[in-house]
């Protein structure tokens, strides 16, 4: 007996289900807002001046926590806070680089010059 015809003997033959019951969930769109947990994380590791990128971290759990209650006014106010201190993180550090870039141009320079 092959293996197929095996295994419908064991399980007993084919059930027919006449009756199928479906569940469908509609969610609106405001709860789709973006909490940006995977940017405040990235801040969190890699741009955390002042520790801008973990409090935005901490903003972007609570939109988060927000949204899964249904509270969507308070998702979208902590995500803001969060896109906020996120944007603050990475222009701050920006800033950041290119001032250490040009001190060390600028001391690279002076020791040059001086030889």
């Amino acid at each position: 007996m092959p293996k197929e015809q095996q295994e419908v003997v064991v399980l007993g033959g084919p059930h027919i289900s006449t009756s199928a019951t479906t569940t469908t969930i509609n969610m609106p769109a405001e709860i789709s807002t973006p909490d940006h947990v995977v940017w405040s994380l990235f801040s969190t590791l890699f741009l955390n001046v002042c520790c801008l990128g973990f409090i935005a971290y901490a903003y972007s759990v609570k939109s988060r926590d927000r949204k899964m209650v249904g509270d969507v006014t308070g998702a979208q106010a902590f995500a803001s806070t969060a896109k906020c201190l996120n944007i603050s993180s990475l222009v701050l550090s920006v800033l950041v680089v290119i001032a250490f870039v040009i001190i060390y141009a600028i001391k690279h320079l002076a020791t040059s010059h001086s030889r």
